[in-house]
């Protein structure tokens, strides 16, 4: 059935057909970003929008304030963005998440940290660091690829190192965060072969097929840390 369902798959004149057990090239090297919504960007979204709620305050980001602007909205007092070299226009805070030192403590309500752990080599370090920036009672809301294929841009720019599964998450936020965490997963086999692909959420016929959690398939493990 999901072989069927793949083959209708059309994007920008691309007829997507996976009869072809052979095939050794991708759909998509870049993640699906040069055809649509990447399908582990629907499964961030879905994850921030049940969690909305927790996304107030004085609120950091990675990078930019994208989804702390769309999924805080008036509930964030300021918005943080956080980023490790100089040079970001959008960064408030300059600081290594696996250097303390360089962070402020006890600073955040709410950490939103998607999709970025993979990339650090000193992972256990990071998660520390994230503890360390937030209040006593914040919330850390992070995202980590399970399956997925290389970053090539994060490869060739810091390193693309890890990828997760709800065992090692909780072996490495619990002790951090002394068992206040959540750990979620997204994705099934469709998902996760269509994400290897590079076949994007817009390619497919019926998206409500990504909604169909299959705990073997991890293609996003979603974590909920409290300080």
């Amino acid at each position: 059935m999901i072989r069927t369902l793949l083959g209708y798959l059309v994007r920008k004149k691309i007829t997507v057909k996976f009869e072809d057990h052979f095939r050794i090239r991708p759909v998509s090297s870049l993640l699906g970003c040069d055809r649509g919504t990447p399908i582990d960007r629907y499964y961030v979204d879905k994850f921030l929008n049940s969690r909305a709620d927790l996304i107030r305050g004085r609120t950091l980001e990675i990078a930019d304030s994208c989804y702390s602007r769309r999924f805080g909205g008036s509930r964030v007092d300021k918005f943080e963005v956080l980023h490790a070299t100089p040079g970001n226009k959008h960064a408030t805070i300059v600081g290594d998440l696996t250097d303390p030192a360089t962070l402020p403590e006890n600073a955040v309500d709410c950490f939103i940290c998607t999709q970025t752990f993979n990339f650090i080599f000193d992972v256990q370090k990071a998660i520390a660091g994230a503890h360390h920036i937030l209040k006593p009672g914040g919330v850390l809301l992070a995202t980590v690829a399970g399956i997925s294929q290389i970053s090539r841009y994060d490869m060739d720019r810091w390193g693309d190192y890890w990828r997760f599964t709800t065992a090692s998450i909780q072996k490495l936020f619990e002790p951090v965060f002394k068992g206040g965490v959540t750990i979620e997963t997204f994705g099934n086999v469709l998902s996760a072969t269509a994400f290897l692909q590079g076949i994007t959420v817009e390619d497919l016929p019926d998206r409500t097929l990504l909604d169909q959690n299959d705990p073997d398939y991890q293609l996003l493990i979603t974590i909920v840390a409290r300080k």
